[in-house]
Order: C-alpha cells, then structure tokens, then sequence
C-alpha cells in the first residue's frame, strides 16, 4: 500500500492518462452492453414467422412482424421488406446499404477499446522510464541507498503494470464486441438469404412463364 501511495504521489500526471483511458473503457462497455443486450433478439424464432408470411405473399404482415420485433434485427428486415416490396431486382445492393449503415451503430465506439488498448502499454512504459529516470538522478545525487532505489523501482513498475491491466482489458472488450457484431452481421446475412431464395423464386417463375 505504500508504495502504491508513493507512486499515485510522485507519478500523478504519467498514471492519470491511464486512469483516464480506464473510466473510458468501463463507459464504453456498460454503453456497448447495454445496447446488444437490448437489441438481441431470438433470430430462429423470427426467421421461420417471416418466412411464413413471405410465403403466403403476405408483405405487410411481414412488415408489422418485423416493427413488433424491434432493435436493429427488426429495423433491418422491415427495410428488406420495403426494398423487396418496391424494386425486387436491385434488393442485394441496397439491402447491403442499409446492412452497413446498422452495423456503423453496432460498432460505435469500438475504436475507442482498440485505441486505448494500443496506448495504455506504452504510456504505463513511460511511466515506468521517466520513474526510473528520477531514481537515477536521486541516486547519483544522494549517494547509494538501497531502499530509495528499491522504492523507487517499485513505484516505477506500478505504471506498467497498471497500463497492462487497462490494455488486457480493453483487448479482451473489443474481441468480444467484436464478435457480438460479427453475430447480428450473421443473421442480417439468414435475412438476405431468405428474401434473395423469394427473389430467384419469382425470377424463375417469370422466366417460365415466357418460354
């Protein structure tokens, strides 16, 4: 404990950047969380209703579905809804749009974690060098005392250890989002599928229809 009184006294201004990279990690995460947890919705479930309705050509039924399923999931087939209603032939370009357009909200703020992530090592390195530094020069100045020295070291490697612990857990947050997006681009991609199979559908149907 003295020594990490010693540290915070003496390295302040080094260990607040850190400090202030952490209060950024833990607000990213709790906004990051809450917002999956909010928008995460039992896509098998969905899939097999609005397929029931596609297949019955019952549009506007699949439009309300989709309001009623809510969050990014139920934004993104309600949008496929109204481009499959309206322009059958383009719906792959502009469902991609509007896909890339919800998934800049689902990775909002992600680079903050794998900004700070790469940062903190090094500012808690630095730390640690301008601490050695100053040991250093007390030493050359005062002579050999093994305990100013030691104290010295310690409160040194404070620094890097405090920056590695922010970073880990910056790393360790961004992977994990990381892979929450990857997940709703999953099924964004089973909702593609399902329109696009009706879209060939029709498509096959007109062709024969002309022959």
């Amino acid at each position: 404990m003295e020594l990490l009184l010693h540290s915070i006294k003496m390295d302040w201004p080094v260990l607040l950047p850190i400090l202030l990279c952490s209060i950024l990690t833990i607000a990213v995460a709790i906004n990051r969380f809450d917002f999956y947890i909010k928008n995460k919705r039992d896509i098998f479930k969905f899939i097999k209703a609005l397929k029931t309705e596609l297949l019955n050509n019952r549009l506007e039924t699949a439009r309300n579905l989709s309001k009623e399923t809510g969050g990014v999931i139920g934004e993104v087939a309600e949008e496929a809804v109204r481009i499959f209603s309206e322009h059958k032939q383009g719906f792959s370009r502009s469902f991609d749009i509007s896909v890339n357009l919800t998934v800049r909200k689902l990775e909002k703020y992600l680079t903050i974690l794998g900004t700070v992530g790469g940062v903190c090592p090094f500012l808690g390195l630095f730390g640690t060098v301008v601490r050695i530094l100053y040991t250093f020069q007390d030493l050359a100045s005062q002579g050999n005392q093994s305990a100013a020295v030691a104290m010295g070291i310690g409160s040194a490697l404070i620094a890097t250890a405090f920056g590695l612990g922010v970073a880990i857990i910056a790393v360790v947050l961004y992977n994990l989002f990381q892979s929450t997006v990857k997940r709703f681009e999953d099924d964004f991609q089973l909702i593609k599928l399902l329109f696009l199979n009706f879209t060939d559908s029709e498509e096959k149907s007109q062709s024969n229809a002309l022959v």
